[in-house]
């Protein structure tokens, strides 16, 4: 029997794997939810989390705590459409009505997070260690005025952007390498060598979405990314500018980190499924 829950949890997994419990039912929920109201996704002793929220939501379901693992840690402000959290619930009440942990989670929520869709999983499943890719997007608004309406939905950006130029900087990223010049300060991770499998951006109307798919991303590295495309963009900085960048693997040298409230975790790819996929869309 695979038994490596983390901190001594014995009937329901905590960031790991849980001892196997005829009882408990895994299950992978995928959400949506505005960033603006919480200090990310991470529970936090002092400040308002996603994770916390919806935590308590299924509390008051399942009657006890049930520890969420989730696919990637938004920071505070940022925005989710689609983001794949996994947890231990009850076999029998799953097995009665799994869709009570979509319309029971969401009469319980904040309307700023709603739970979109629910499927069952293995025991050994996990959110975060067995997700083979992460798609984030990041929303400019391209207006000579700002949006009373997308304030806090996108970047607002009144000066010209070349996307060409952008596109052509952004092609540099592709495939594997080390990205220390997206990686901001504080990044807890063993290296930054990651794999971008594509990168798209494209504009409508007054919207401009850069999408970055890749195996994973370091600390603020798609802000980081967006902030230097911007400034070729605007002629700051020339592709062959951006490219010696990355080269180089300096982050002072770079552009500046792009505002958390334009940035969007989008998708999340396992061997079977990926997040998207679970979304009732009736």
């Amino acid at each position: 029997m695979e038994q490596w829950a983390l901190f001594g949890w014995s009937g329901r997994a905590f960031g790991g794997i849980a001892v196997s419990d005829p009882h408990l039912q895994r299950i992978a929920m995928v959400i949506e939810y505005d960033g603006r109201p919480f200090h990310g996704w991470q529970h936090q002793d002092n400040a308002i989390s996603v994770q916390q929220v919806m935590q308590e939501a299924l509390r008051k379901i399942e009657g006890q705590a049930v520890p969420l693992v989730a696919a990637g840690r938004t920071d505070a402000g940022v925005h989710a459409s689609a983001m794949l959290v996994h947890g231990d619930v009850s076999l029998s009440r799953w097995k009665r009505s799994p869709r009570a942990y979509v319309h029971g989670c969401n009469s319980h929520l904040p309307s700023s997070v709603r739970v979109l869709g629910v499927r069952d999983v293995a025991a050994d499943f996990h959110a975060r260690f067995a997700c083979r890719g992460r798609v984030y997007r990041y929303m400019i608004w391209g207006r000579g005025t700002a949006s009373a309406l997308e304030m806090w939905r996108h970047w607002w950006m009144p000066r010209s952007l070349d996307l060409d130029r952008m596109r052509e900087a952004a092609a540099s990223c592709l495939g594997e390498q080390d990205f220390s010049a997206l990686r901001a300060a504080g990044c807890q991770a063993s290296h930054a060598v990651r794999t971008i499998d594509s990168i798209s951006i494209e504009r409508d109307g007054c919207r401009i979405c850069i999408q970055v798919a890749a195996d994973a991303f370091l600390y603020h590295m798609v802000r980081n990314l967006v902030g230097n495309l911007v400034d070729v963009g605007i002629g700051k900085q020339s592709p062959d500018g951006f490219r010696q960048l990355l080269k180089n693997r300096d982050r002072s040298v770079g552009g500046a980190t792009a505002p958390a409230h334009g940035l969007y975790f989008s998708d999340a790819f396992y061997d079977d499924f990926k997040a998207s996929e679970l979304i009732d869309r009736l």
